[in-house]
This record gives C-alpha cells, structure tokens and sequence, in this order.
C-alpha cells in the first residue's frame, strides 16, 4: 500500500529560476533606436530670397569677363581725356575769369573788329571779281589789279616803304629780362590784331622774320638789337592798342617781367626800314 500511495518524484527546481522570456531578452542586443533620414539637400525647402540678397549675390564674388575689362578700359580712358581737357580748358581761362567788366567788354571789341576786317577782305574781293567779270577791258583792269596787289604784296614783303595810321610801342627793359619770346609773342598779337607794316629798332618785320636771344640783346633776322625796344606798327590804332592791354597779354607779360610798357596812338606811323626781295632758289610761279 505505500508503495501505490508514493507519488513520482519531480525534478529539482534551479536555485536561481528565470522565465524563458527574460533569458532570451538577454541574449539579444540592445535595441538601437532608428534614425529618421534626413531630406536631400535638394528637397529642403527653399526660402525666396529677398532684393537685397540678391543684389548681392549677383555683385559677389566678381566675374569679370574680357568684354568688361576692355569697356573698363575705355570708360577709364575716356575719363582721363576729359579731365586732361577740363584742367587745359581751366588753366588757359584763368585770366578771363578774373578779368574786370572793362577788360571782357574790350575783349569782345577786338574780336568784333577782327570778324569786321575779316568782313572786308572778303568783300573787297569779291568787289575785285565782279570788276574784272563787267569791265569791258579786263586786260587793262587785270594789270590795274596787278599793279595795285604789287604795291600791297611789297608792303607785306617789306621791300617798299608805308605810311599810315597806327601805334608806337617802346618797351624799357633796364633788368635785361625781356627775352626773345616775349618779343615774338607782342609780334603774333599785333599781326592778329591788324598790323600791316611792323619794324623793330630799324629792322623791317616780315613773314619769316626770326627772334634770337643773344646775351642781354635779341637778334632779329640776324640783327642785334638793344633796349628800348621801339615798334612801329600800322595799322587801326583802336584795334592793336586794345590787342596789347588784354589781361595775359602782351603788355602784362612784359610788366611782370619788371619791364616798363608804353604805347602812343598816331595818324602817321611812317616804316621806313626795307629789305632785299630775295629770289627763290626752287619756287617758280605756276602761270609761267
């Protein structure tokens, strides 16, 4: 009877017992959490950019192409010109900037007296052509004509003696500081202004008449001449005088060199100095 009322054995339970499950998690990794992938750059959202960004993104870095650097160039040489011109422009009006009312009003005189003359040549010549194109005789009045221009072409070569109204100008130069330039320029200015007949200490002006300096005298043609230097000019006195006296001038010029000025207006002037008609050694005249 106690053997049927034994029951079996049951097998030893483990010290330590654990749950299947709670083996298996250890077994296995640790769980790693996912990462959520990031978006492209490409499809981030865009922000619109503002005028400003954009303005300077355009402008920087700078891209500069061939085309730009050669109008660079030109834009940079066009600039340079015009400030060349503006400070020449500047330079040689600086005296009629400070020039008084008088002196502007006497300016602009001379240069109506200058278009006057220009005036009457032209007509003068046209006067002549019409003479010779209605006079019955043109022979007689083209050698009239002739003889007349002969007579002008002398006083302009300086081969036959004039008279007429004009000025005397005497320039005192006690420094020895007038110079030959000085002398060449009262020249230019008074042949600008009209002159027909011009002589210098007894040496008669003409076309290729030549100013040297030489030590404290100046050489004209070759001549050596000294202070005062004594011109005798013919032509409108109301038109050299002025030509002299304008600010910058002559006269001014001359003064600042410590020079002492004068002009005298005259109905007579008389030039009397001459010089040898010289033949031309190749120059012949075409009608020949």
């Amino acid at each position: 009877m106690s053997e049927q009322n034994e029951q079996p054995d049951k097998p030893d339970k483990p010290d330590n017992p654990e749950q299947p499950e709670n083996r298996l998690r250890k077994e296995l990794p640790k769980e790693v959490p996912a990462r959520v992938p990031e978006p492209a750059p490409a499809q981030r959202t865009q922000q619109p950019l503002t005028g400003r960004q954009r303005l300077v993104k355009g402008l920087w870095p700078p891209r500069v192409s061939r085309a730009q650097l050669i109008v660079a160039l030109l834009l940079f040489g066009l600039g340079f010109g015009l400030a060349v011109q503006v400070a020449s422009n500047s330079d040689s009006d600086s005296a009629l900037r400070g020039a008084r009312q008088e002196d502007l009003v006497r300016i602009l005189d001379e240069l109506d007296s200058r278009t006057q003359r220009l005036e009457d040549e032209k007509q003068g010549l046209e006067k002549q052509r019409q003479e010779l194109q209605s006079s019955s005789d043109r022979a007689a009045e083209a050698r009239k004509q002739t003889a007349e221009k002969e007579k002008q072409l002398g006083i302009l070569a300086g081969t036959v003696a004039a008279q007429g109204p004009g000025i005397t100008m005497t320039i005192e130069d006690t420094k020895g500081t007038v110079k030959a330039d000085m002398l060449l320029d009262a020249i230019q200015e008074l042949r600008a202004a009209g002159a027909e007949a011009i002589q210098v200490n007894g040496v008669r002006v003409v076309a290729g008449t030549y100013f040297t300096d030489s030590g404290k005298s100046v050489g004209v043609d070759g001549n050596k001449i000294n202070a005062p230097y004594r011109f005798k000019v013919i032509g409108k006195p109301q038109d050299l005088e002025p030509a002299l006296n304008i600010p910058g001038g002559v006269v001014q010029t001359l003064e600042k060199e410590q020079a002492t000025v004068t002009v005298e207006q005259s109905d007579k002037i008389v030039v009397d100095a001459l010089r040898q008609a010289k033949r031309p050694d190749y120059a012949r005249s075409s009608s020949q």
